[in-house]
C-alpha cells in the first residue's frame, strides 16, 4: 500500500525542499543529503515507519538525465499501516558520505555495510563499517557502472581457501 496523502503531506511541510512523486502505485520522495537524516527519523518517530525494508544504491554513471552519479535508496515501511514509502538521496563524487541510519533501525547495520562494500558510500556514525562481502585486501567497489566485468586482477592475492578450512 502507497503511503498515505497524509504522510506526503506531513513530508511536504516540514521537508520543503523534499519533491514527491509516484510510480505504480509507489510513493517515493527525493530528500537532499542535508535533511536525510531528519526525513528519516520524522518518518520513523512521527509517522511509524518501524521497518527498515531495504537501502541499496544505483549508478546512474551513463544515464542521459542524470546529474549526481549515485541514487541512495531506503524502503520503509509501516507495520501497523501497511504504508510503504521510498527515499532517496542522490550524491556525487568526490563526498559520498551520509549519516548512518543503526540508531533508528538496528538492521541498518548489514544493509550499510553492503552499500559500502559494493558502492563506496560511507555512512558516517557506523558502529562498525567494513567489508561484509568482500575480503579485506579489496580496494575497488565492484557495483559501480565503471568498474569492468573481469575485475582488475585482484583475485590472485586472495587467499585460497579449502574445504577442509571453512
Amino acid at each position: 500500500m502507497p503511503a498515505a496523502p497524509e504522510t506526503v503531506n506531513a513530508i511536504k511541510g516540514r521537508f520543503a525542499e523534499a519533491v514527491e512523486s509516484e510510480f505504480r502505485g509507489q510513493t517515493r520522495v527525493i530528500a537532499p543529503r542535508e535533511s536525510l537524516f531528519d526525513m528519516l527519523q520524522f518518518l520513523r518517530g512521527t509517522r511509524g515507519f518501524d521497518l527498515l525494508v531495504d537501502i541499496t544504491c544505483v549508478d546512474y554513471l551513463n544515464y542521459r538525465d542524470a546529474i549526481e552519479r549515485f541514487g541512495l535508496v531506503y524502503l520503509l515501511a509501516n507495520v501497523e499501516t501497511s504504508e510503504r514509502i521510498t527515499i532517496r538521496c542522490f550524491l556525487d563524487e568526490p563526498d559520498l558520505t551520509v549519516p548512518s541510519v543503526t540508531s533508528l533501525w538496528a538492521g541498518a547495520d548489514w544493509m550499510e555495510r553492503e552499500v559500502w562494500d559494493m558502492f563506496g558510500i560511507h555512512f558516517e556514525g557506523h558502529p562498525d563499517l567494513r567489508r561484509i562481502l568482500l575480503p579485506d585486501e579489496y580496494t575497488a567497489f565492484p557495483l559501480r557502472k565503471d568498474y569492468p566485468l573481469q575485475g582488475r586482477g585482484e583475485r590472485h592475492n586472495f587467499p585460497v581457501l579449502r574445504r577442509d578450512q571453512s
